[in-house]
């Protein structure tokens, strides 16, 4: 039998950070990782510390930053920490819920130099997506946003998280997407942390889970915007089987935003920084891997026990260790370790048997 405790590291380049700039938020969303309300919550990074940490980035590593909360909107100095990371060479782009974006806040947006929008709609209509967003009228009210957005000529795409409660309607979002003009359609498979442990019974099967991003990839092949699937790494695997399959080339996607990568990026060329400086493998993987208020985010980067961890393959345990495509899936770390306690432990929702033993 061959060993599966090999050592196989990850490269560790930082191309993505989702950094949640403020807790505080409109809505009260059935899903929310956060467990968002509208605070205000005691110890948010300042802007004197923003723009440091945005200086700290900058210094070793050029990746996409992510402004995300909570709102980020909720913040008056956004456009001031978008602005400052765009001069320091950063790709700035926003996740709102789209509610409170004006013709002036999409114009600010657009002057902060903020790459592209992401909005969240997870119904294709005010009555699936209000009632998951615990807020009658955000539907219209993030249409409104869209529509502002669009007279800006801000970049937008449409972020969907996928449950039982939508799961039947997950064509006719994607629909919406494209009639709405959005650059691309991301989904977002539910992880049960935070307020969405409230709907752990909402989460699809297994068996759903597969057939809905064999959905998407099938989609892909068609569609004329982008697609992506987010903590929702067997798609890697379905994609480079279908390719292998079809004996077709892979091809990689222009957008940054986009590259083919592995599934779970948590720890390997993605990080979450929480809105006290928490740093984070994912949003989802809520595991404090250094406080920036302690230490610098490249040393935190570089020397996390759990980045470090994560970036070893060899160390990965169960079926996903042994898993063919481990290199290009790698599995939900955050799911595994919500429901197992060990983040290294297999993917517990992947049907896929490995060929090797």
């Amino acid at each position: 039998m061959v060993s599966n405790k090999r050592s196989l590291i990850l490269p560790h380049m930082l191309r993505m950070v989702a950094w949640e700039v403020t807790r505080g938020c409109n809505l009260s969303c059935a899903h929310c990782r956060a467990s968002s309300k509208y605070g205000p919550y005691g110890g948010e990074l300042d802007t004197g510390q923003c723009l440091k940490l945005l200086d700290d980035i900058a210094a070793f590593s050029s990746p996409v930053i992510i402004l995300t909360g909570g709102e980020p909107y909720f913040r008056e100095d956004i456009f001031e920490i978008a602005s400052y990371g765009e001069k320091k060479g950063l790709r700035v782009v926003l996740a709102t819920n789209g509610t409170l974006v004006t013709d002036e806040i999409a114009r600010k947006t657009l002057d902060a130099g903020i790459k592209r929008v992401s909005i969240s709609l997870d119904g294709h209509d005010a009555k699936s997506h209000d009632a998951f967003r615990g807020v009658p009228g955000a539907f219209d009210s993030a249409m409104a946003g869209i529509d502002a957005f669009k007279r800006a000529e801000v970049e937008f795409q449409i972020n969907s998280t996928i449950t039982r409660l939508n799961r039947d309607h997950i064509e006719d979002i994607f629909d919406l997407a494209v009639k709405l003009g959005a650059a691309a359609h991301h989904i977002f498979l539910l992880v049960p942390t935070g307020r969405g442990r409230e709907l752990a019974d909402q989460e699809i099967s297994p068996g759903d889970y597969e057939k809905t991003l064999g959905w998407f990839y099938e989609r892909s092949l068609t569609c004329p915007i982008q697609l992506k699937a987010t903590c929702a790494p067997q798609y890697y695997r379905i994609f480079h089987q279908r390719k292998r399959e079809n004996n077709e080339k892979l091809k990689e996607m222009e957008s940054p935003l986009h590259f083919m990568t592995r599934g779970c990026m948590g720890g390997s060329s993605f990080c979450f920084i929480s809105h006290t400086g928490q740093v984070q493998p994912c949003g989802f993987l809520e595991i404090d891997c250094g406080q920036l208020k302690e230490k610098k985010f490249e040393d935190i980067w570089n020397n996390s026990r759990t980045f470090n961890e994560l970036r070893d393959l060899g160390k990965y345990r169960g079926k996903c260790g042994r898993c063919e495509f481990l290199k290009v899936c790698g599995g939900c770390r955050a799911r595994a370790y919500e429901i197992t306690g060990d983040y290294l432990a297999e993917e517990p929702f992947c049907i896929y048997e490995p060929r090797k033993k």
